[in-house]
């Protein structure tokens, strides 16, 4: 059909042959400016390419035999004749109308036809019997001025449409409009387009809800022990030894404590180029409890902090080299006995490895990184940070996985410090207690001294004053520097797929843990205390929890010396928390439903050494410390 149109459109000796040309309505060309307006507002919206469009609108032409616009024909000169032609001499020519050449497809009522066609004298005939042609020279006539008026018949008009519908559902598929995300799609198609979006961001959350108990040992000693052993100068749990002005304990070791509690955690994440990602996350907790984002229940029906969690943004320029920085994940392969799960990083850290290639079963790796604690403010503070690098290997073998890791952290500026910054004129400048290891920081394990000055302690102050030095006016500060060698490995099995066996472990010890230099610094001379720690755990059942029916055990064992590790970032769990801990645990999770998981976990820990970092306390008995806990988690995940 549309090669018929065509070639009668197209036709350009119509006249000379004597074809009648039929002209179409006017109204045929407003609908062809509605479709070319429709195709330019397809590429002011950015759906077509420039050159897409003009080739969907010479396709369309040519469809339907379209041309543009044709200049009228200038008549033929008058001293112009024609070739000779012979005739039949006994036939006389005649001019007739001719009818238009049939179209395969039905076409409008057509306006009034116009015949055209070449006149001449006609000659004699000739009584020649002979049926042959007689030659006659025929004069050819000026040709009319012909105009092509473009006219789109329905069967066409309606094969545009289909035609345009589909470019514009090529175009959806290719963006993928409405579509979870695809980085590779967004990338390919430059990140462009209504639903570019969907394809570069991707939204993430888990809530649990826990039925917590922590049932204290019986024979723990009361808080006022910890009170009284800490007049010494020497602890391992302020917590337990904080007393108001009246010198009455505010801690408790003794009663049990039962809690329902809540996390809520959201994160989105934006790829904003190839090798380019941003990412947030918000999570319920306390501003100053960095390993715990759990929200305790029975807050008077207020509402909860909703706290930013992770900022960060990753460059990859190499696929062997990456760089972050800001509010970042944990990027060291360590245990909770180093880190809890639940710590972010402030900072900046880079990844390099050598991809495995060639047959080659294992990739090198290294990871360093500078974080600061608190920022540098003259003169009242001086700053902390860690530094931290760590290099490993990972391994890939037959039904195998495995990590080995053998960090360094060294954390600067954080020992504690007899404050010189007090003078019986003024009493406490503007730096005083700078070296304390606060109570919004610490947990509980490290072994702490004393940092307020001596002129304090004896009760002077300003201009003659004297007053009563009670345990409000404590500062502790750390006793020991902090520079924890770890070495780490976890190694997955998948020799019972589709379940895997998952085993880990760290041994860790703090090489700047020195009782000579803490002397000479503090001058508190050490009994007891360690600077090593071990952790091993175990995990069998399937990798991840996101099908109904899928299950998970484990166990888990660690001693974690007072001083092996910085208590401020360990788990937050056994025994309450922090370093001077040995226990177990023991639990098991289950999945209700896709993503829903049922878990039940039993931790038992207790002290290892004083918590007074002396054999002190009431009756001559070196105060101790037990916990038992019981864990009924109910989360989901989306």
């Amino acid at each position: 059909m549309l090669v018929a149109l065509a070639a009668a459109a197209t036709a350009p000796s119509a006249s000379a042959q004597g074809t009648a040309i039929t002209l179409p309505p006017v109204g045929a060309v407003a609908e062809l400016a509605q479709a070319e307006a429709l195709i330019e507002a397809l590429v002011q919206r950015g759906l077509l390419t420039r050159a897409r469009a003009d080739v969907l609108k010479r396709e369309a032409q040519q469809r339907a035999g379209i041309v543009p616009q044709v200049a009228a024909t200038p008549p033929a000169p008058a001293h112009r004749v024609a070739k000779a032609s012979t005739v039949p001499p006994a036939v006389t020519p005649t001019v007739a109308p001719t009818v238009a050449p049939a179209t395969a497809a039905p076409a409008p009522a057509p306006s009034p036809a116009v015949a055209v066609a070449a006149a001449a004298p006609t000659p004699a005939p000739s009584p020649a019997p002979s049926p042959a042609p007689a030659p006659t020279v025929v004069a050819e006539a000026p040709a009319p001025a012909v105009q092509r008026v473009p006219y789109v018949p329905q069967p066409v008009r309606e094969q545009l449409r289909a035609q345009l519908r589909e470019d514009l559902l090529a175009v959806a598929r290719n963006e993928q409009w409405g579509a979870p995300a695809n980085a590779a799609t967004a990338n390919a198609s430059g990140g462009v387009g209504p639903g570019a979006w969907a394809q570069r961001v991707t939204v993430e959350g888990d809530m649990r809800l826990r039925w917590q108990q922590d049932h204290a040992a019986d024979a723990n000693l009361a808080a006022t022990d910890y009170v009284l052993a800490a007049t010494s100068g020497v602890t391992r749990a302020a917590d337990f030894a904080s007393a108001n002005a009246a010198g009455s304990a505010l801690g408790n070791t003794q009663a049990d404590r039962e809690r329902w509690r809540i996390r809520a955690r959201l994160a989105v994440n934006a790829r904003i180029a190839d090798n380019v990602t941003a990412g947030l996350r918000l999570a319920t907790g306390s501003a100053t409890d960095r390993v715990s984002t759990n929200q305790t229940l029975g807050q008077n029906a207020n509402r909860y902090t909703f706290l930013l969690d992770r900022a960060f943004l990753r460059w990859d320029p190499a696929p062997w080299l990456s760089f972050q920085g800001g509010r970042i994940a944990n990027p060291f392969l360590a245990t909770e006995a180093q880190f809890s799960e639940n710590l972010n990083f402030e900072g900046v850290s880079t990844l390099w490895r050598w991809p495995a290639a060639g047959g080659r079963t294992f990739e090198p790796w290294l990871v360093a990184g500078y974080f600061p604690i608190r920022e540098d403010n003259p003169a009242a503070a001086a700053s902390r940070s860690l530094v931290a690098v760590q290099g490993g290997m990972t391994f890939d073998l037959p039904r195998v996985r495995m990590r080995l890791g053998l960090a360094r952290y060294q954390y600067r500026n954080l020992e504690g410090r007899i404050d010189a910054d007090y003078s019986l004129a003024t009493g406490a400048g503007p730096s005083y207690g700078q070296h304390e290891y606060g109570a919004a920081l610490r947990q509980r394990g490290n072994t702490l001294v004393l940092t307020n000055n001596p002129l304090e302690r004896s009760g002077q102050g300003p201009g003659g004053t004297t007053f009563t030095f009670t345990p409000d006016r404590w500062r502790w500060g750390l006793a020991s520097r902090f520079t924890p060698v770890a070495l780490t490995a976890a190694a997955e099995f998948s020799h019972f797929a589709p379940l895997t066996l998952a085993v880990s472990a760290e041994a860790i010890q703090n090489t700047a843990y020195d009782r000579a230099e803490i002397l000479a610094r503090t001058g508190v001379r050490l009994s007891d205390g360690s600077d090593k720690g071990l952790s091993v755990r175990a995990l069998f059942g399937h990798s991840a929890l996101r099908q109904k029916g899928h299950w998970q055990a484990n166990i888990a064992w660690r001693k974690v010396g007072s001083d092996a590790v910085l208590d401020a970032f360990t788990d937050g769990d056994l025994r309450g928390g922090g370093s001077n801990v040995v226990g177990w645990s023991l639990g098991g999770q289950y999945a209700l439903e896709r993503d829903l998981v049922l878990g039940l976990r039993w931790l038992s820990g207790r002290q290892i050494d004083s918590m007074s970092g002396q054999a002190t306390g009431r009756d001559g008995q070196r105060p101790g410390y037990a916990l038992d806990s019981i864990q009924v988690d109910l989360g989901a995940r989306f």
